[in-house]
């Protein structure tokens, strides 16, 4: 089995994320303030991605969408999907567990203003590759966001030109994955409309109807 590579609690290899940790540290002495470890089997047949861990959302529980309100959209869906048991209860101890899929980040520690750098990206993308080598049932990957999508197409080294990020788009790409695209489940784009629940749901009916659940 590939060897899963995941960076250091501490880890200091992105300068500016690591001291806006510990400035995060001092001010949240709560909070987990550390690389988002990913959520689910590596056996999982579905990963969803998203770009970074929200502030007050996984940086503090230390799992990926707990905590925040996209959390509430994404795991109310997951779950009338059939895609995860037990209860969501927005905190890493609640019981919660997923089936058949698995979610990450592609960047692992909290970015100032949710927004890591091109460098950044770069640096954290050898963890999302050991990642995905070692799911070696991954049929589908869900992009959660534009920058969520093409920091996936520059994970497989494809051209961003190539594959263009659409809400409910389906890339068939070169490796025998597919890539599915759904606008980020962030309270903004809900309370804009940007992002229904309906549409959040339709993505997953096309996903679950892929994977012939």
């Amino acid at each position: 089995m590939t060897e899963l590579i995941e960076p250091a609690k501490d880890c200091p290899l992105c300068p500016r994320l690591m001291e806006f940790r510990q400035a995060n540290q001092a001010k949240f002495p709560a909070f987990y303030n550390g690389p988002v470890r990913p959520f689910g089997p590596l056996s999982a047949r579905l990963l969803i991605v998203g770009l970074a861990p929200g502030l007050k959302g996984a940086n503090a529980t230390g799992r990926p969408f707990t905590g925040d309100y996209a959390g509430d959209l994404l795991y109310a869906t997951l779950k009338k999907f059939g895609l995860t048991t037990g209860t969501y209860d927005k905190r890493p101890d609640d019981g919660l567990e997923l089936v058949d899929c698995r979610i990450t980040n592609a960047v692992k520690c909290v970015p100032p203003e949710n927004k890591p750098t091109g460098p950044e990206a770069n640096t954290c993308r050898p963890f999302l590759i050991s990642e995905i080598a070692a799911m070696k049932n991954l049929k589908g990957i869900l992009c959660l966001g534009q920058i969520a999508h093409q920091a996936m197409l520059k994970t497989f080294g494809m051209k961003l030109s190539a594959y263009k990020f659409g809400h409910g788009a389906q890339h068939h790409l070169e490796n025998g994955l597919t890539l599915f695209d759904s606008y980020h489940c962030s309270r903004y784009n809900t309370q804009t409309y940007r992002l229904t629940p309906e549409m959040f749901e339709n993505v997953f009916a096309d996903i679950c109807t892929y994977l012939e659940r």
